[in-house]
């Protein structure tokens, strides 16, 4: 990034950033702003998106080592999905609190992860509460009175819900349950009436009676509740849903019984898709190269491998990005030398002292801390970002900014404890080191 245009961001958008990496974490806005080497996906990414956003459906699967900045893509495709209006659900995988072969449960953290370009998570119910105002616009645009306004919401509910009430009848069930408790002025009924069409369990029986639903969600329920949900998107407004599964290798370090049903639910979830029983679904999984090809991932399950297969053997240069499957190549020094300088630029933008971080923390400073943390994780340059991008903003930029007496040559010295490191990076080291740079 140039220091020209990281002038022009916004003080907010440029302090959510810098936040994001002196806290070591991936940012949740913003990202395009450290999007490098991202530019080859864009075309076919964005072509993707419109294919959604016209009732198409897509699967993309996402691999890449520890590091390679796999969370990173996600969120930055987040971002161009949210520039198209569409509503976004990042879930992480995980075997105790979202098992990928609990549907259900995965549905679950889809309500509670929504989030659109206007509301954080979970805007469920702002999405809910624009439907019924669109449905509402409608009614009157179609000539009905006050009186005759209930009447024809409900008509039309039932109808924009009919495809969706073969699967899954209960869905329109507690739409008409919400909006009758919500008329009635009973906002504890109504709220929880759409904590139950979000998948939460443990709503209170009487609360289902009244919205005509009950017991809780199950497998085939929550696929229908999707369906439901992605046509109340569109209808208010959203013309896609980007759903990002993250960190599907865990499923490699499960019980077998455990990954055999998993891998099985990702292989029907990937043929609904196909099938084009979800209109406005972009569906990613990200991984390592390690489960898509391992013996105990992808590879476990013939028909999950062949819907997956990607040639790979190419010169990375070549790497188709329209295929079912992409790689990220991940950091080389001269990558993250890249990102530490526009990173640099972006925190020069705001900085009260401009001139001394682009001087003390010049291009040559950054390329000497990027082979220095890359050499403190077993010289992997590829697992480094988040540590080394930690390192620079809490360490070096804060300082020289705050302090004007600090040179990072002369009064910084590089440690890495244990404490800060991720499991993967304390992998690669056993000890503190400390390095000149």
């Amino acid at each position: 990034m140039s220091t020209a245009r990281s002038a022009q961001v916004s003080a907010a958008r440029r302090r959510a950033v810098i936040d994001a990496l002196r806290r070591g974490a991936v940012p949740e806005t913003g990202l395009d702003l450290l999007a490098t080497g991202l530019d080859r996906f864009e075309a076919a990414l964005d072509a993707e998106l419109d294919a959604v956003a016209s009732g198409g459906s897509v699967f993309k699967a996402v691999r890449g080592e520890y590091g390679s900045g796999k969370t990173f893509f996600t969120r930055w495709l987040g971002e161009r999905a949210k520039r198209r209006n569409f509503a976004v659900a990042e879930i992480q995988i995980s075997e105790t609190e979202t098992p990928l072969h609990k549907v259900e449960t995965v549905y679950r953290r889809l309500a509670e992860r929504l989030t659109t370009s206007s509301f954080p998570p979970s805007a469920l119910r702002p999405v809910v509460d624009a439907w019924f105002y669109a449905l509402e616009e409608d009614a009157l645009a179609a000539g009905a009175t006050e009186e005759e306004l209930p009447g024809e919401v409900d008509r039309l509910l039932t109808a924009r819900l009919a495809e969706v009430s073969r699967q899954a009848s209960a869905f329109a069930a507690a739409l008409r349950g919400y909006r009758t408790a919500l008329a009635a002025g009973d906002e504890a009924t109504a709220a929880a009436v759409l904590a139950w069409l979000g998948g939460q369990p443990h709503v209170a029986a009487a609360v289902r009676h009244s919205a005509g639903v009950k017991g809780n969600l199950d497998h085939f329920g929550a696929l229908g509740f999707l369906q439901g949900l992605l046509t109340v998107l569109r209808d208010s407004g959203h013309p896609g849903l980007l759903v990002v599964l993250d960190e599907v290798e865990t499923l490699q370090r499960v019980r077998t019984d455990v990954r055999e049903k998993a891998l099985n639910a990702l292989r029907q979830l990937i043929d609904e898709v196909y099938a084009g029983r979800f209109p406005g679904l972009y569906l990613v999984i990200t991984g390592t190269p390690a489960f898509y090809d391992g013996r105990q991932g992808v590879q476990r399950l013939a028909p999950l491998a062949q819907r997956l297969a990607t040639d790979f053997s190419t010169d990375p240069r070549f790497d188709n990005p329209r295929a079912v499957q992409v790689r990220l190549p991940g950091f080389t020094l001269e990558s993250l030398t890249g990102l530490g300088i526009t990173i640099r630029d972006l925190y020069a933008g705001g900085a009260d002292a401009p001139d001394r971080i682009t001087t003390l923390a010049d291009d040559a400073y950054i390329t000497d801390l990027a082979r220095a943390v890359g050499g403190a994780l077993g010289g992997q340059v590829g697992v480094a970002p988040r540590l080394f991008l930690k390192k620079l903003v809490g360490d070096v930029l804060d300082r020289i900014d705050q302090f004007p007496d600090f040179a990072p040559r002369v009064h910084y010295k590089l440690t890495v404890s244990g404490g800060e490191l991720t499991d993967v990076e304390r992998n690669l080291t056993a000890d503190d080191i400390e390095l000149d740079v």
